[in-house]
């Protein structure tokens, strides 16, 4: 039933992976691909494939540009991939034998997260079940600036599926750092939380904690250390912008 399915993918300077996650999603019949300003030959992959129409759009936010991005899809059923993501192919046969009876059923799927093209399952990224598979006149992305996630209405019906999404979010320290900053500053603009030093260091330790001994990072070798690090310097970081904002407002 891919036929009835709109594809939909949030690109900037994701030349990395876009290939290998377009490849998987051949049979589709519309990939939305929304770029908020590449300058890599991101664009230039997308126009390999038929089935890719991309449409540029400034970025919003995360929650915002992603329902922007289910708005302007031509089918109701939507199935949200990241870039960096690639459907193996017992997920792509289980979602060809859905029969789509019932609008209200939202699909999971688990997340096989890598760091360096290596499965990482400490820290908390596994298991990693994601809402992506909806029909949008049931539901929606949140409009939060990042780390959105897709509104579960009373009376709706998880499903998992079958197969894997392979994700590839991290290949080096730098491609950490980098997410962090962005993301930590993006949390600080887009929350009206309180904040105080305080409350960045205590939610930062315990961070720190959670992933490397609760999750059990510290035996995933350094990438478990660095993950861990990574996460708790997150938090540390996104609380303390948040502080210095509203401080300023003031």
């Amino acid at each position: 039933m891919v036929e009835r399915i709109s594809v939909t993918i949030l690109t900037k300077n994701s030349e990395r992976y876009l290939a290998r996650c377009l490849d998987t999603l051949a049979e589709f019949d519309e990939v939305l691909i929304v770029d908020n300003g590449s300058d890599d030959a991101t664009l230039e992959i997308a126009a390999r494939y038929p089935n890719v129409r991309v449409v540029e759009h400034e970025f919003t936010g995360f929650g915002p540009l992603k329902n922007f991005a289910v708005k302007e899809a031509k089918n109701d059923w939507i199935f949200s991939v990241d870039s960096d993501e690639v459907a193996t192919p017992k997920l792509i046969d289980s979602i060809k034998e859905l029969s789509f009876e019932d609008r209200e059923n939202i699909y999971t799927i688990e997340r096989l997260n890598h760091y360096r093209q290596k499965p990482v399952k400490c820290c908390g990224w596994y298991p990693d079940e994601v809402m992506r598979l909806f029909n949008r006149r049931f539901t929606s992305f949140s409009d939060a600036m990042v780390h959105e996630s897709l509104i579960a209405p009373d009376g709706a019906k998880k499903i998992k599926l079958k197969g894997e999404l392979l994700h590839y979010p991290f290949d080096s320290v730098e491609s950490l750092i980098a997410k962090m900053q962005s993301y930590s500053t993006l949390y600080a603009e887009g929350s009206g939380k309180p904040s105080s030093p305080a409350k960045a260091f205590f939610r930062a330790a315990f961070a720190f904690f959670r992933n490397y001994i609760l999750q059990r990072g510290f035996l995933c070798g350094y990438e478990g250390l660095l993950i861990s690090v990574s996460n708790a310097n997150g938090v540390f970081y996104k609380y303390m912008k948040l502080y210095e904002r509203r401080r300023e407002k003031k």
